[in-house]
Formats: structure tokens, C-alpha cells, sequence
């Protein structure tokens, strides 16, 4: 049963992962994945998830924030993980519309930004600094990630 959770959440982030890689300045990508679309699902999917931990015992005892041991307890039962993992997506997803929507202002081309958008959905922070390098190595950026 997690394992389809755990599918059905990629199958339900990959459409986006996939405009914003070919279609970035498309309408509908706009609309679907730069719009509250995606993270109001998304934290719908959360919420289910802590829930279930917190209010309906699909957790750890000691599953928390607290502390190192209360985390590693919270991660001991899937739906903490996938809990965790929604929230990966989730942010992941945020720094990846970011990204895409950050190239189109900037001028640049799609296919130079795919490898900081794969890397942004498989190792999200590594993604966001290949961006920032791609941006400095281009001239069309400096390492300051806010307009101006």
C-alpha cells in the first residue's frame, strides 16, 4: 500500500517536473504549475499524512520534531516518510517553478536550465546551485537570486 502512495505522488508531480522542463513559458504551465495548484495539493497530501501520524497513531511513540531521536522515530514508520517526502516535493517543486520562471526573465534558454531542473527534482538543493552557477557563468546573473 505505501509503495502506491509513494508512486501515485510522483505520478501526480511528474506532469508539472514535465512542463516546466519543455514548456516553461507555455500558458497552461503558468497557470497549472506557477499557480497554487500544485502546493495546495500538495499540502492537502501533507496534512493527510500528518495527520495520520499524529491523530491516528501511524507513527512512532516518540515521532516528533523535538530532537535527532524524535525525527529518526517520526521517519521510522512510512507515513512519516512520506510525509517527509511530500515535503520534499512540495519545496522542490517551489525552487523548480522558481528556477524556470527566473531563465524566461533572464533570457535563458530552456535546454541550458534542464540539467539545474532534473537536479533540482532528484537533489533539490544541488539543482538550485547548479542554477545559480548556470546563471553566473552565462552573464545573466549574478549570485544574488532576487531581480534588480
Amino acid at each position: 500500500m505505501y509503495e502506491n502512495i509513494y508512486f501515485a505522488l510522483h505520478v501526480i508531480i511528474t506532469p508539472a517536473w514535465a512542463l516546466l522542463a519543455f514548456a516553461p513559458g507555455w500558458v497552461w504551465t503558468r497557470r497549472i504549475v506557477h499557480a497554487a495548484f500544485y502546493p495546495l495539493i500538495l499540502a492537502a497530501i501533507y496534512l493527510a499524512f500528518l495527520s495520520a501520524g499524529i491523530f491516528f497513531g501511524q507513527s512512532d511513540p516518540g515521532a516528533g520534531m523535538s530532537s535527532l531521536s524524535a525525527v529518526m522515530a517520526l521517519f521510522s514508520h512510512p507515513v512519516g516518510v512520506l510525509t517527509g517526502w511530500t515535503h520534499y516535493l512540495v519545496f522542490d517543486l517551489f525552487i523548480g517553478a522558481w528556477i524556470a520562471r527566473d531563465a524566461l526573465r533572464v533570457g535563458l534558454n530552456k535546454w541550458i536550465v534542464l540539467p539545474a531542473l532534473v537536479f533540482t527534482l532528484v537533489l533539490g538543493p544541488i539543482g538550485l546551485a547548479l542554477y545559480v552557477l548556470i546563471r553566473k557563468l552565462t552573464g545573466k546573473g549574478g549570485w544574488s537570486l532576487v531581480e534588480g
